[in-house]
């Protein structure tokens, strides 16, 4: 079972010790987990649907430029050209030596078995999950992938969990072990309040050590004695960092702010540039280990083709993966480009998927892990089959 020690929930359990209590940071969306060898795995969920036609556009597609006349990403307008048939979005820009270097690759057209509905909600549900979504004939299931992938790994164990922020992650949910984390920015315990709150968790043995891997973790971070660091992706990276830097093996956090209906060119700047200095901070603070490390970026869904009348884009279908790191074989844009075409749209407006996202995750799994095939497609992704491999790890 996940350890999910939520401030609100020790609250209600009965432990009243005002704001100092809430200061004691036991959930978020950001966890690690132990386990063996000396591969990382970093996922990042981009909350609020990726515009994956903008960050790496289709610009010789004819027809994407005709269906964004103010919004398509190219090496003459807000781009940088990556192999002769995509570009790289301005905004993204700070990974481009990675790309030089063959660290950074993407998937494009793909998606979860999710349609029809485009809920945020639902979709996210299906993406952290990993099952089939309602619209194909289940109901997503209350744990997710990497959680249950966890079971895969001999001698795991879940260890410190770093996050800032209020929401859950599914991805991370499950019967195996992980410990979440997510520091206050602004509620800091008196040494007073902490030998209060020593004396009163001392009662429950469970609680006691959840609060001392809290101390020592927030004495670790620079974060006891003084104000509270800043919260934002670079600081969430960076943290990231320094947890895999020690026992930890995998590491999952979330960003947000990529649903953008109006004014796209403007409104997805800011997100574009966190997740360009998050990967940037991920090979800083990794250092030599980058070279064994694999950083998968993925969304709930894709954004319509065609701009809409406010300069924006409506929620879609086909999407795209990004992935960076040491590990990669390349760089390369993968995946069955479907075309722009009406007759090649999905319900006339979306991106056509050619391929579904949980396949590319579960050969991630498979290669950093070495996790068994029929275990991964009967366990961790039920009923998925995982066909052949990309190679997008050398």
């Amino acid at each position: 079972m996940s350890m999910d020690f939520s401030r609100r929930g020790l609250l209600k359990g009965g432990l009243t010790l005002g704001c100092s209590a809430a200061a004691y940071p036991l959930m978020s969306k950001v966890t690690f987990a132990s386990a063996p060898g000396d591969n990382r795995l970093v996922v990042i969920v981009l909350r609020g649907a990726m515009d994956g036609l903008a960050a790496v556009g289709p610009y010789t597609d004819r027809d994407y430029l005709a269906m964004r006349p103010n919004l398509a990403t190219s090496p003459e307008r807000k781009g940088f050209d990556l192999d002769g048939r995509f570009a790289l979005h301005e905004d993204l820009e700070a990974l481009m030596p990675l790309w030089r270097a063959g660290e950074l690759s993407f998937v494009h057209a793909v998606s979860t078995p999710y349609r029809d509905k485009r809920s945020h909600f639902d979709g996210q549900d299906a993406l952290e999950s990993g099952t089939e979504a309602e619209s194909g004939g289940m109901t997503p299931s209350r744990d997710g992938w990497l959680n249950r992938a966890l079971s895969l790994l001999p001698g795991a164990q879940a260890t410190t969990a770093v996050a800032v922020g209020r929401d859950n992650m599914l991805l991370l949910d499950g019967r195996n072990p992980a410990l979440n984390w997510s520091p206050d920015s602004d509620l800091q315990l008196s040494p007073q309040a902490l030998q209060l709150f020593e004396m009163i968790s001392a009662r429950d043995p469970l609680f006691a050590a959840a609060a001392k891997e809290a101390t020592q973790i927030d004495a670790s971070l620079g974060m006891e004695g003084g104000p509270a660091k800043r919260v934002d992706a670079r600081s969430l990276a960076a943290l990231s960092a320094e947890m895999l830097r020690g026992d930890s093996r995998i590491a999952a956090f979330s960003l947000g702010g990529w649903d953008t209906h109006r004014r796209q060119e403007g409104t997805i700047r800011k997100p574009m540039n966190q997740l360009a200095a998050a990967i940037g901070e991920l090979k800083t603070g990794l250092g030599p280990i980058w070279e064994r490390t694999a950083v998968m970026c993925i969304t709930e869904f894709g954004r319509t083709a065609r701009e809409n009348g406010s300069e924006g884009t409506d929620h879609g279908t086909g999407g795209l993966m990004i992935y960076a790191g040491g590990s990669l074989s390349k760089a390369a844009v993968y995946g069955q480009w479907p075309g722009l075409r009406a007759s090649d749209l999905f319900e006339d407006r979306d991106l056509m998927p050619t391929d579904d996202l949980r396949r590319h995750a579960a050969w991630t799994l498979r290669t950093l892990f070495g996790m068994e095939r029929g275990a991964l497609e009967r366990d961790v992704f039920p009923g998925i089959a995982m066909g052949q491999d990309a190679r997008i790890f050398a």
